[in-house]
């Protein structure tokens, strides 16, 4: 049995010695390959090792796949040729040809290179070809049905997908920036590599968990870790959220605006939940006849416009929710309440009265909370007194007109409601003005006007033909204007305006004056409009303002008041003039005593 045994041992080191002495690369007990790592794309140096860097420059170069060497490159005498095959093209020589040079490499480089010097078929070196790729930044694809937090098992957050990496990257989930790890029934990752054709991966991973109401919010996202020469990196993906199911556990009315609410505002009445998605809403109102609730008809769920609002939307309002899943029904109620102010009534509604006579105005108005009352002046807005009632006495015929009163709510900004009343003073009709001079152009159109004031209201005529048209200034003045064809029969007769009532009439009368280019007044630009603007500013100007019926207006300027003013002061310096010649000339002949005596008595005292 043992000599069998011996024979099997020699014969076995035999073989070994002789593929050996063979020459048959990789067959060998050799050390430990040189590791080179290189990218994807870049150009791989292969260094024959020290032994064969000092000219010997007889080598074979093998690359070494699934254990087999296949011989790619032949340096003879520093001259290389490149064998048939997948690195024909891609390979050169690099220095004295020792190093081997390697272009554009690719993830199927990765393996084993053998260098085999010729001289001596013992020494060859090996190198391992390490090949790394950066992967595309991650992209992550959220869930977009949503997860209820009823399902019994982990549900599908989102996918992480890495493309073009190599080697595979290493992928960790993360929720609020804390890592996720496997938990039975509560998290799983699901990954799976899928080789391109390049020899590249794309990375997809898949987190399913079990989510709770508190992860509404959970920002999810995923880190792909990599390897490349320059030492490990990683890449993160953007964050997202998921869509969270679960039942509502409270129901909530919300009126906006907040604060106080008054007659007229924008008013809404919201139901909101806690749940996801919110339940079914219905709006009821309570019927303070019947004290029952009554459904309210609303454009959108859970959410009822007031607008505006008035005071009948004030009372008890319920907000009811129903979970179509679990058929469970929440409520809540509110009461609400419109603060208003009624129409303001004054009293008498419309006042008259007579000059010297008083007048007493009262002002009611309603309201759910204290109001204050105010009286102002229509026309200034001057408040005139605070309280529901304003006294006049001795009436004149400025009092009458506007009157507001004001009710306002204090505790509530903005709220308030106002009456105008025109208090009507009896009196014959006052007019603008009594006289007035109008600068015209014979044969064209100009327009008259007058105004006048009284209670009743007078009625306006005129002695000439023409088209009139009133405007009602307030309830107690007019105003007519009067287009007429300027003929020399008017320019002699002027115009007259008849004001009447059943109280009396007033006049106002209007001279026209013709223009032209020597007797142009200072101010005709602005005195004509070419007379039409100052008639319309005069006769608009308050009758208020005026005294009386007799009283007149500032009126246009005449020009012959004014060469008589300018005649009278040349002749009053021409008399100044003249009589102080006079005077000089007495004085130099000595007639004048006086003067004289004084000049001898200045010399005698001289000569002393």
């Amino acid at each position: 049995m043992e000599l069998p045994r011996l024979v099997c041992v020699f014969l076995l080191a035999a073989c070994c010695c002789c593929r050996r002495a063979a020459g048959v690369p990789g067959e060998a007990e050799q050390p430990a390959p040189e590791l080179l790592e290189v990218e994807v794309g870049s150009t791989a140096l292969l260094k024959c090792g020290p032994a064969h860097s000092q000219g010997n420059l007889s080598l074979d170069w093998f690359s070494v796949y699934k254990e087999k060497p296949v011989l790619i490159y032949r340096v003879r005498q520093g001259q290389g040729h490149s064998e048939p095959g997948e690195y024909q093209h891609r390979l050169s020589l690099q220095g004295k040809g020792a190093t081997l040079a390697l272009a554009h490499v690719t993830p199927h480089d990765e393996r084993i290179f053998l260098c085999q010097g010729k001289r001596s078929r013992s020494q060859e070196h090996r190198i391992q070809l390490q090949v790394y790729k950066a992967p595309e930044e991650p992209s992550i694809q959220v869930n977009t049905v949503g997860i209820s937090v009823n399902s019994e098992e982990p549900e599908e957050v989102a996918t992480c997908i890495g493309r073009n990496g190599y080697p595979i990257p290493q992928v960790t989930w993360y929720k609020n920036r804390l890592p996720l790890k496997e938990e039975k029934n509560r998290v799983h990752i699901q990954s799976s590599q899928t080789v391109e054709s390049s020899g590249l991966y794309t990375l997809h991973s898949i987190l399913k968990a079990q989510l709770v109401k508190e992860d509404k919010d959970a920002q999810f996202y995923c880190e792909l870790s990599y390897r490349l020469p320059s030492g490990n990196h990683m890449k993160e993906s953007r964050e997202v959220t998921v869509s969270i199911f679960y039942p509502a556990e409270k129901v909530w009315v919300e009126v906006v605006p907040t604060g106080m609410l008054k007659e007229g505002d924008h008013v809404e009445i919201r139901c909101l939940a806690d749940g996801n998605p919110s339940p079914h809403f219905t709006i009821s109102k309570q019927n303070p006849s019947t004290m029952e609730m009554e459904e309210k008809a609303t454009d959108h769920n859970g959410l009822l416009v007031l607008e505006p609002a008035q005071k009948e939307h004030s009372g008890l309002y319920e907000c009811q929710g129903l979970d179509l899943d679990t058929m469970v029904s929440l409520s809540d109620q509110q009461e609400l309440l419109v603060n208003y102010v009624s129409d303001v009534q004054v009293s008498p509604a419309t006042p008259e009265s007579h000059e010297g006579s008083s007048l007493n105005l009262t002002c009611e108005a309603e309201s759910n909370q204290p109001l204050e009352f105010h009286w102002l002046r229509a026309k200034t807005g001057k408040v005139l007194e605070k309280g529901p009632m304003l006294q006049l006495h001795n009436l004149k015929r400025e009092a009458g007109g506007g009157y507001l009163c004001v009710a306002s709510v204090p505790s509530v900004p903005g709220l308030n409601r106002t009456q105008l009343v025109n208090v009507a003073i009896y009196g014959s009709p006052w007019m603008a003005s009594k006289v007035r001079k109008l600068w015209v152009k014979e044969n064209e159109v100009t327009s008259l006007s007058c105004e006048a004031s009284g209670h009743p209201r007078p009625t306006i005529s005129w002695n000439v033909n023409g088209t009139a048209h009133e405007q009602d200034k307030d309830p107690q003045s007019v105003l007519s204007t009067l287009n007429v064809l300027v003929t020399p029969e008017l320019l002699e007769t002027g115009a007259e305006c008849v004001a009447s009532n059943f109280l009396g009439r007033n006049t106002t009368l209007i001279f026209l004056k013709l223009v032209n280019l020597t007797t142009l007044p200072p101010d005709f630009t602005t005195t004509t409009g070419l007379s039409t603007s100052t008639h319309l500013s005069s006769s608009t100007a308050s009758p208020h303002a005026r005294a009386n019926s007799t009283s007149t207006e500032k009126t246009l300027p005449e020009p012959e008041s004014k060469g008589v003013v300018i005649v009278a002061v040349i002749v009053c310096i021409l008399v100044l003039a003249l009589l102080g010649a006079v005077l000089y000339f007495f004085y130099k002949k000595g007639k004048l005593p006086c003067g004289r005596s004084g000049k001898q008595e200045m010399e005698r005292n001289t000569s002393i």
